[in-house]
């Protein structure tokens, strides 16, 4: 009996979340290596076929699946063992079995990460549909900030599914009413690309990506068009602010492009867990209410 009251409890709930974090964190360090280079095999191959050119010779199968992980220095094939998330990186010091090359510490951030913020969901929202959906869009947002970070590149094959999951949970309620998801879809989409054309026309040059445009679209299907704002001023304040920390520590010029989906997670998921909060303090502290 104590057992089955354990398990039921808000604590087991947060254990079984931290622990299904970390073997998903496992995975999204295959997803967040594997999936642009197989984008960028794709391209290539469809773009080769609209030129007219001969075909590349067939490597060998390349997915998220194989070949099985190997250490990139030695090749050597990585064990059962010695893919446990967070753990087999202690326990192998942070080195490879083989060559003692080291591992990035990488690795077992995102496994940790994974696992923290999975637990945080099932807390924050309990045992229930909305934690369920909350948890697959933290993953998301996490394996696209990462991809973005690294390739400057938010991958169609993420956002868009998680845009139509958006406008799907919200045609039950979920986290808000489909009216607000469809338009907030809309409105996300078209207030960077008009943001990005008037960038363009007065400088010449491209400020953002599409993929931020769709980013933002896919945000505004979860949450609405209410937190939009929000999470514009949000991740343009976060952006600012470690878009120059991070060129001081590179001591790269201002030039030097610098992703924005990341800031624009972040700040998009604060706004669907906290949005009301803010703007009801906000409102507040600047004496509207």
């Amino acid at each position: 009996m104590l057992l089955i009251e354990f398990l039921a409890s808000p604590l087991a709930l947060m254990a079984c979340a931290l622990l299904l974090g970390l073997i998903i964190g496992s995975f999204l360090n295959v997803l967040i290596h594997r999936l642009p280079i197989m984008l960028d095999r794709d391209w290539t191959t469809q773009s080769r076929e609209m030129l007219g050119l001969p075909s590349e010779p067939k490597g060998a199968t390349y997915n998220l699946l194989l070949p099985h992980s190997e250490c990139p220095h030695c090749a050597h094939k990585i064990r059962a063992w010695e893919n446990i998330p967070v753990v087999s990186y202690l326990m192998l010091g942070g080195k490879c079995a083989n060559c003692r090359a080291k591992i990035s510490l990488r690795y077992p951030l995102v496994e940790l990460a994974t696992g923290i913020l999975s637990a945080f969901v099932v807390y924050h929202f309990g045992l229930g549909w909305e934690a369920a959906a909350f948890l697959v869009l933290t993953w998301g947002l996490l394996a696209m900030s990462l991809i973005d970070a690294d390739h400057q590149l938010l991958p169609d094959v993420l956002v868009l599914p998680l845009l139509w999951l958006g406008l799907i949970v919200n045609g039950q309620g979920l986290f808000t009413n489909l009216y607000d998801a469809l338009w907030g879809a809309v409105a996300g989409y078209l207030s960077l690309w008009l943001v990005y054309w008037v960038f363009k026309l007065i400088t010449g040059k491209e400020g953002m990506g599409y993929g931020d445009f769709k980013l933002l679209a896919m945000l505004g299907a979860w949450g609405g068009w209410q937190i939009l704002p929000l999470t514009i001023l949000l991740s343009s304040l976060v952006g600012a602010v470690l878009g120059v920390l991070m060129l001081r520590m590179r001591n790269a010029q201002t030039s030097t492009p610098i992703p924005f989906g990341p800031y624009l997670a972040i700040a998009g998921w604060i706004a669907l867990l906290w949005g009301d909060q803010i703007t009801t303090s906000y409102m507040q502290f600047a004496g509207f209410r």
